[in-house]
């Protein structure tokens, strides 16, 4: 599981993240939405120890994070690909994978780009992909080390409908045995969760079961729970 307990965040004067508790399950999907600028990357960047935390403590394994001996456990896909372009697909999801200190056999890294659906465009030159071409090396990227813990960001923006779902079918596999965090923008992507947080205004607002927060917001959609958040807090800071 993985630990967050009061956790803030500031850059210089600008609060990003305020005083956050909540722990993300096991062996399920949680998703992570909310509006642009709210601070879901910036968590995401804590968890993973790019960013120093101002307070609180995060916790992964037991171990608190900045740790560098869970790194390797941890599967990552920014919201930017960091790819070479002067490299093939293969080539680059190659050397990612030297970079872990268990060897890596060229039948995984097959098999993890015929996962993506890239297997064919293998030998092409990275500066010769797609934009949806590139996020699906990059997902494969995060997948090689078959990481105990994924954390996407952002992981299908760009990529077409049909893979799209194919993508999703992969992921619930995967948190058979493995713990996701997701960021998404995009709220039919929200439904596909096991678990939901909902970031506003630098805390996290909701969570739950998409279910339950539907049911506990008398909401048709998540798109309308932001709503009666948004209505929720006007009414507390109107003057009497």
């Amino acid at each position: 599981m993985i630990h967050i307990d009061s956790l803030s965040k500031s850059y210089g004067k600008s609060l990003i993240l305020e005083n956050i508790s909540v722990d993300i399950p096991n062996n399920k999907i949680t998703g992570l939405i909310g509006p642009s600028g709210t601070g879901k990357t910036t968590l995401i960047k804590c968890l993973m120890g790019m960013e120093k935390y101002d307070s609180g403590k995060i916790e992964i394994q037991n171990q608190t994070v900045p740790d560098r001996k869970i790194l390797n456990s941890i599967g990552y896909m920014a919201q930017s690909d960091s790819l070479y372009n002067d490299l093939t697909g293969f080539e680059n999801i190659n050397f990612f994978s030297n970079m872990y200190s268990t060897k890596i056999s060229r039948e995984s890294i097959q098999n993890t780009l015929k996962l993506v659906q890239l297997d064919d465009d293998r030998d092409k030159l990275v500066s010769h992909y797609s934009g949806g071409m590139k996020r699906r090396l990059s997902l494969a990227i995060a997948l090689i080390n078959q990481p105990e813990y994924l954390i996407l960001d952002e992981p299908t923006v760009g990529i077409d409908p049909v893979l799209k779902l194919s993508i999703w079918e992969q992921l619930h596999t995967l948190s058979k045995t493995r713990t996701l965090l997701i960021t998404t923008h995009i709220m039919d992507e929200a439904m596909k969760c096991d678990h939901l947080l909902l970031m506003k205004n630098k805390k996290i607002a909701v969570s739950g079961t998409p279910s339950e927060i539907l049911e506990a917001y008398h909401a048709e959609d998540i798109d309308h729970v932001f709503l009666k958040l948004e209505a929720e807090e006007n009414e507390n800071v109107r003057p009497d």
